[in-house]
């Protein structure tokens, strides 16, 4: 026999053989998608006549080195596992219709084999070996329901089974007639390439080829090919149960794997820019560098220690998984937009930071992010910049060295922005922020104001938890006549309404007793209130000698509200802005370190 041989076969061809899909690898993965496109392709080809035919791609296999007489399957498993589950789906439909001449189909799903011992026995066309399989093919292979969906692979095959019998219900009508003609087209007409070779790593080093660059697939799938093609047949095991962990996270997480494995690289080797088909040749191209044919457990192992990381990290946790406020504040401002994270490859980078320098970065990249979001930098723009921090940060191992660090970085760049944030921020309205960010904004000043007056601990959620903190419009949204006498023109403009000026934080039960009266009786109330910044609005607290209270020592008390009180209050907030969000500012003068969560 030739090293590799290469054919066109049908369907019907290629279920006459037996195939192992290896423990290696990957899981059922196709969703309902992918399944309806190739029911829809293949209908619509059956469409153009008996003779036309469709070509659904190849498939690579070789000797399985765990079951005699079978082949393991290398490359095609996604394409072979749903031929297999829609074969099943068909026999169980004509079954269910009353069709009792079976026997073709069903010895395209299972027949006789004989063993080593030259007895006979039933064994399955297709075998997967992965640990996510579990009992699925057995019930499939008897027609029985799916019931378990214990793991990702399981609910996949199961959500395929039921877009295959939708399709033959709805589709070909349950009509006997129609689902076997699409029967025997499937069969007969639906064509593959069989690429043949006669050893386990002349299989994979095809499969790399034909995936060339990502096509067909995408770079996670393609470096564990390549860390198999490296490894020692021994570790085999271990490098599937690594593997096997990393994906599994990946999917609890609800991460794109390319995404992460980016970021991985960003942070480890401070590649400025690498887009998603450029992956696999980077590694390819940086294997001495990166160690992927000299040590590919090693690498492995380096994924999955970092993959441990990222997932605490979107957890709101550090790397060793204790709670971190400060990146629970960085999830407020992203609330809505899961694909913002660029700023996860300067936490990979220092994920083995002590927790005092650890937490210092995350400050570093909260403040950072806030002020890009405010002067509309557009943060996709960073990740070439968050990369090449990543390697400075990797030089810091003391508080000493962090502070050099983040002047040269964090600090740097703000400085290029300080007196535009100034500038927009007091002139923040809700037209300039979505709301969940508005909200962070409030909660985040009057949480800083809080937490250095009184030395509260409470977190930024408590603070955005509108279902106890409202919303304060000083100037009421609806004016009744005794707002339009105190205030005068421009009781009722949006842009002084919901100004920053004209925004505070009250206790559910003060903001009821609020309602929409004018100053000269709020202002009686707003010194009930337990949080300082508000207070202010009315009363001065005497409270030490503290930094805030040296931060809003130029604030003072309001007897009367109108259009000037309320830039004036935008001003000082801005001011105070600066020091919350350590921004250096020439019009406050000064820069305070606000410190804590």
């Amino acid at each position: 026999m030739a090293a590799i041989e290469s054919r066109d076969v049908s369907v019907k061809e290629l279920f006459q053989k037996f195939y192992i899909v290896p423990r290696y690898q990957r899981e059922y993965v196709w969703g309902k998608n992918q399944v309806t496109q190739l029911l829809g392709d293949i209908r619509s080809e059956q469409m153009e006549g008996e003779y036309s035919e469709y070509f659904i791609g190849s498939v690579v296999v070789c000797p399985s080195q765990t079951e005699r007489g079978a082949d393991d399957l290398i490359d095609g498993q996604q394409r072979i596992t749903t031929l297999f589950i829609v074969l099943c789906a068909i026999r169980d439909r004509l079954s269910a219709l009353g069709e009792e001449n079976l026997e073709g189909i069903k010895k395209s799903i299972v027949d006789v084999d004989t063993d080593q011992y030259g007895n006979d026995c039933h064994r399955a066309r297709l075998e997967p070996q992965y640990k996510d399989a579990e009992g699925v093919f057995d019930d499939l292979i008897e027609g029985r329901k799916i019931t378990s969906k214990d793991t990702r692979s399981i609910k996949n095959i199961s959500i395929a089974y039921n877009v295959v019998k939708d399709f033959l219900s709805n589709d070909l009508d349950d009509s006997v007639v129609e689902i076997k003609k699409f029967f025997g087209y499937l069969m007969a007409n639906v064509k593959l390439i069989k690429i043949y070779t006669d050893s386990f790593g002349r299989a994979l080093k095809i499969f790399e080829t034909i995936n060339d660059r990502g096509i067909g697939l995408n770079a996670m799938d393609l470096l564990k090919n390549l860390l198999f093609m490296n490894a020692e047949k021994t570790q085999f095991e271990y490098l599937q149960e690594c593997w096997k962990f990393i994906v599994d996270e990946l999917y609890k997480i609800n991460e794109k794997p390319l995404r992460f494995l980016r970021y991985f690289i960003f942070s480890k080797w401070g590649v400025p820019r690498l887009a998603k088909d450029e992956l696999y040749e980077w590694l390819i191209n940086n294997d001495k560098k990166i160690g992927l044919s000299d040590n590919p457990v090693g690498f492995t192992e380096k994924l999955k220690e970092a993959l441990k990381a990222y997932a605490f990290f979107l957890k709101k946790k550090d790397s060793r998984g204790e709670q971190n406020y400060i990146l629970e504040n960085i999830s407020f401002l992203y609330r809505k937009h899961t694909s913002a994270r660029q700023y996860l490859v300067l936490l990979l980078a220092g994920r083995n930071l002590s927790s005092e320098v650890f937490s210092a970065l995350c400050r570093d990249i909260e403040s950072f992010l806030f002020v890009c979001i405010l002067v509309r930098e557009e943060i996709r723009t960073f990740e070439a910049l968050f990369a090449k921090w990543s390697l400075l940060l990797s030089r810091v191992r003391t508080m000493e060295d962090y502070k050099a660090f983040s002047k040269e970085t964090f600090q740097a760049q703000k400085k290029k922005h300080s007196s535009k944030f100034y500038d927009m921020f007091r002139s923040i309205d809700n037209r300039s922020l979505p709301k969940y960010q508005f909200d962070y904004v409030l909660g985040k000043l009057t949480q800083a104001v809080d937490r250095d007056a009184y030395g509260s601990d409470n977190p930024l959620s408590y603070y955005c938890n509108t279902k106890e903190i409202h919303l304060e419009h000083i100037l009421p949204q609806k004016s009744d006549c005794d707002v339009y006498k105190e205030f005068g023109l421009g009781a009722d403009d949006p842009s002084l309404i919901w100004s920053i000026g004209n925004l505070a934080l009250v206790e559910k039960s003060i903001n009821m007793s609020l309602g929409n009266k004018a100053f000269s009786y709020k202002k009686r109330i707003y010194p009930k209130s337990r949080y300082l910044l508000t207070r202010i609005i009315s009363e001065k607290p005497d409270i030490g000698n503290t930094a805030i209270d040296r931060a809003v020592a130029h604030m003072h008390p309001f007897d009367e509200w109108n259009k000037n009180t309320i830039r004036q209050r935008a001003q000082w907030l801005a001011e105070l802005a600066c020091t919350v969000w350590n921004v250096p500012s020439e019009h406050y003068g000064r820069e305070l370190d606000m410190g804590g969560p």
